[in-house]
């Protein structure tokens, strides 16, 4: 029978203290960590280890992840993931502006909705959101997918350069660069594989995926 997870209670504590203990815990077993809606920037830059997150979060939660599992119950605030290079970020509820910015690899998960400017700059990530996404999402993609169930924004995928997008639902507009073409076999499989894993309640035949027209959209004409 394995044992219990750690539990760290980082009422009253800063984000030095809490670090610190977290780590030390995370050394031995995965942690459950409560009361950290005051702390931003926990869990940064672990590189393992599986923590979940009861309640409420701050803002950059998880940022540059490098390989841990990192699950919140709650919703977060502004940043979520931010610069990621590995690992796995899970938001159960809302995301607040600028979720999974700068990833250049992992997954991050928001099964709720997400704010403005969601996955932007996006390098080389997995970036799924659950319901709606603000203005700007995708935003100067150069690699990795973006997964959407819900609405988007203005300007969804503004000067795409590399990469993709899925959309289940509609977009105010599409931003420079962008055009919906067809989706092929491997298109659904993936999004059933990935919507599956996650748990998210979508039909992968009804989304639409939008590419880049242009690898050099700074130059086009």
């Amino acid at each position: 029978m394995a044992d219990a997870p750690s539990v760290l209670d980082a009422k009253g504590k800063d984000l030095r203290a809490a670090s610190t203990e977290l780590k030390s815990m995370l050394a031995k077993d995965s942690v459950i960590v409560r009361n950290s809606s005051h702390l931003h920037g926990l869990c940064g830059g672990l590189k393992s280890g599986t923590i979940v997150i009861e309640g409420e979060g701050g803002d950059y939660l998880g940022v540059v992840n490098a390989g841990a599992v990192i699950e919140m119950n709650g919703d977060a605030g502004k940043y979520v993931a931010d610069n990621m290079t590995a690992g796995t970020v899970i938001v159960a509820g809302d995301a607040e502006y600028g979720a999974a910015q700068y990833c250049y690899g992992g997954t991050v998960v928001v099964k709720g909705n997400a704010g403005d400017f969601t996955a932007t700059m996006n390098k080389g990530a997995t970036i799924l959101v659950g319901g709606c996404v603000g203005d700007e999402a995708a935003t100067y993609m150069v690699a990795g997918d973006v997964i959407i169930v819900g609405d988007a924004g203005e300007n969804l995928g503004n000067y795409l350069i590399r990469g993709n997008i899925y959309i289940q639902g509609d977009w105010a507009s599409l931003g420079h660069n962008c055009a919906v073409v067809d989706m092929g076999a491997e298109d659904v499989q993936k999004l059933e594989a990935l919507l599956k894993k996650h748990g998210l309640a979508a039909d992968a035949k009804a989304f639409r995926k939008i590419a880049p027209l242009s690898d050099k959209p700074f130059y086009s004409h």
